[in-house]
């Protein structure tokens, strides 16, 4: 009779934690690199804002294609070989993206990017279900969460603390476009090398260990998508419209607040030092949304968890976005009010949104809900990273000129009314006979 083989240690488990989220630490890191280099590639490379909005909306047209056939890959070549490919891809993307300052070449690396990236998360997320589930599923996936967001805060700031890449003749010469994209290239190679780690650690268990089957891939289906309730289809719209207010705001936020930095402390942009210090500040404030979902997405949600009011929390934390970005665009209140209220939001409405779903969908049919929400929250990330862009251009927006960002302010503030009315109407049909219960399941109940 064969043996029966021992389960993997925590300690190995925890070892596998760390090499998925190190591969997807550097993914973040190369996706965010370009926030700070805006203004630079404007000033030295030619790009206009609309042409820069292209670079994420080129990742984003990539990663609508990805999400049909990543999980048939997964399924197909297995976790570790889909990973490492997924990872390659992302480091690829990275390198062509730095190789040479030309739009055409920027654009093919993006794209490059976004074949790989949604795809790895895809595999990181399966491997920890492999791992993880019927353990610590949901706090792997917390930590697992940290580590990625690290890579985006660390993003944000490279200003600040690598200053050797874009200052590499000092502070009163050209700041340099590519040597912080080469950065880029350097941080993500942790993408490869945790994906590496996992092929050996995986093909090591797989001898010695009894694994769980790999996690079912989210699978792409528009017709078992059409039966879904009006409830699912509210938390769609409600995703589509927050998360595209956020994250392609996000693409353009370190220029626009180093405009403003400037223009209410009285500085002007063809001073060096001042426009060096204003625009670390900006990548700090960009940073504190990735920071502030970190620490506070995990207390929301087991605020939610204890007393329910899921669709209630939606209504508030869209309620808070709503005003975000007509303050940065016409008021003089302190970036730290609107940063702190936009970060609140990104906060509390994620933590109930995403697992909500599970109590709106059959357990059977998530997979389909799940990757049709990403699916269209990409096409949003790529309406309005090219909208945005290019009202932008319209505007003349530039470090001189604040008001010149207004009409992509109200473009995001648009999306914040949709927000807050699609929490309404999931509002109202949650408090109806037709509930799913949403405002009224808790650790405690367990029922509606």
């Amino acid at each position: 009779m064969t043996a029966r083989r021992p389960q993997p240690s925590p300690l190995y488990r925890w070892l596998v934690l760390l090499f998925v989220s190190l591969a997807q630490f550097g993914n973040y890191y190369i996706y965010d690199s370009i926030n700070p280099l805006e203004r630079i590639f404007r000033d030295q490379l030619s790009f206009s804002a609309s042409m820069f909005g292209w670079l994420n909306a080129s990742y984003s047209l990539a990663a609508i294609l990805t999400l049909f056939i990543g999980g048939i890959l997964i399924d197909r070549f297995g976790l570790r070989k889909s990973l490492m490919l997924f990872s390659a891809l992302c480091l690829a993307g990275a390198a062509l993206t730095a190789f040479k300052g030309n739009f055409p070449t920027m654009v093919a690396g993006r794209t490059l990017l976004g074949l790989g990236a949604e795809s790895q998360i895809v595999a990181v997320t399966t491997a920890l279900a492999r791992w993880f589930k019927g353990k610590e599923l949901s706090f792997a996936f917390g930590i697992n969460l940290v580590i990625a967001r690290l890579a985006s805060i660390a993003a944000d700031n490279s200003r600040s603390w690598a200053h050797f890449a874009f200052f590499p003749n000092g502070i009163n010469a050209p700041q340099s476009w590519q040597d912080p994209l080469w950065l880029a290239v350097a941080v993500g190679s942790t993408t490869v090398i945790g994906a590496a780690v996992y092929w050996g650690l995986e093909s090591f268990a797989e001898e010695r260990y009894a694994l769980g089957k790999a996690g079912e891939p989210d699978k792409l289906s528009f017709a078992e998508g059409l039966k879904f309730n009006p409830s699912y289809w509210f938390v769609v719209g409600l995703c589509v419209s927050f998360y595209s207010g956020i994250f392609p705001f996000r693409t353009f936020a370190i220029d626009l607040f180093t405009s403003r930095i400037l223009h209410f402390t009285g500085q002007v942009s063809t001073s060096p030092a001042a426009l060096a210090s204003a625009q670390q500040q900006a990548g700090f404030y960009n940073s504190l949304l990735p920071l502030s979902a970190m620490i506070a997405t995990p207390l929301f949600g087991l605020l939610a968890d204890k007393i329910g009011k899921r669709a209630t929390f939606m209504v508030a934390g869209s309620f808070l976005m709503m005003p975000v970005y007509l303050i940065i665009a016409y008021t003089a209140l302190p970036l730290a009010v609107p940063v702190t209220m936009l970060g609140v939001a990104f906060s509390l409405i994620p933590a109930v949104l995403w697992p909500s779903v599970a109590y709106l969908v059959n357990e059977h049919r998530l997979g389909t809900a799940y990757a049709l929400m990403s699916l269209l929250q990409q096409v949003g990330f790529f309406a309005f990273n090219w909208a945005v862009g290019a009202a932008n251009d319209i505007g003349h927006a530039s470090l001189d000129n604040l008001r010149g960002y207004a009409l992509g302010m109200w473009l995001f503030s648009i999306l914040g009314f949709l927000a807050l009315f699609f929490a309404i109407l999931l509002r109202a049909r949650e408090t109806s006979p037709s509930a799913h219960g949403l405002e009224t399941i808790t650790t405690a109940t367990g029922t509606t």
